[in-house]
């Protein structure tokens, strides 16, 4: 958990260099070089907020999982309700109630891994809604090949062991 600090002015001579440790402070002398530096390092982060992504284009590139039903962490499978274009959790006994969807795979820039949920042999796409609203389904003409404005279809899908978790894009 050591980290070297080396200070360094414009004209490039090594004033001070140390390692510290995650008890140790940044001395004054150590602000001091940090505010009468002139010249800034631009820091290009790995993985930006969606604000800060407004040129981020995703594009397509196969379905990779089909037929297969989501279960919220209390077991309960994702059912869509009656006649309306929301999906709601509810414990089933015959899984065969229990929508099936399927995942298409999307490019990503960084090393995330964005995917698309569709209902099996609809047109339907999950859809992220704010916080606390019921999720929508949104019909599309097609499987969209680049997505770069509509990041609501968009979820990245992170595996912990036997669980998948999907967050919004958006």
């Amino acid at each position: 958990f050591k980290e070297d600090v080396v200070m360094v002015p414009a004209s490039g001579k090594i004033l001070k260099k140390r390692r510290l440790s995650l008890n140790q402070f940044i001395t004054d002398d150590d602000l001091e070089v940090i505010t009468n530096d002139t010249e800034e390092e631009i820091m290009k982060p790995r993985s930006a907020a969606y604000n800060f992504r407004s040129n981020e284009k995703y594009n397509y590139m196969r379905i990779i999982k089909s037929q297969f039903i989501l279960n919220d962490n209390l077991n309960q499978s994702i059912i869509q309700q009656t006649g309306g274009n929301y999906l709601m959790a509810a414990a089933l006994q015959n899984l065969d109630d229990a929508v099936k969807f399927d995942m298409g795979a999307y490019t990503s820039e960084d090393s995330k891994f964005p995917v698309t949920l569709r209902i099996s042999k609809t047109r339907l796409f999950v859809s992220a809604q704010n916080e606390g609203e019921p999720v929508l389904l949104k019909e599309m003409p097609e499987t969209p090949k680049t997505i770069k404005d509509e990041t609501n279809l968009l979820f990245f899908w992170e595996r912990h062991g036997t669980k998948n978790y999907f967050t919004s894009v958006a």
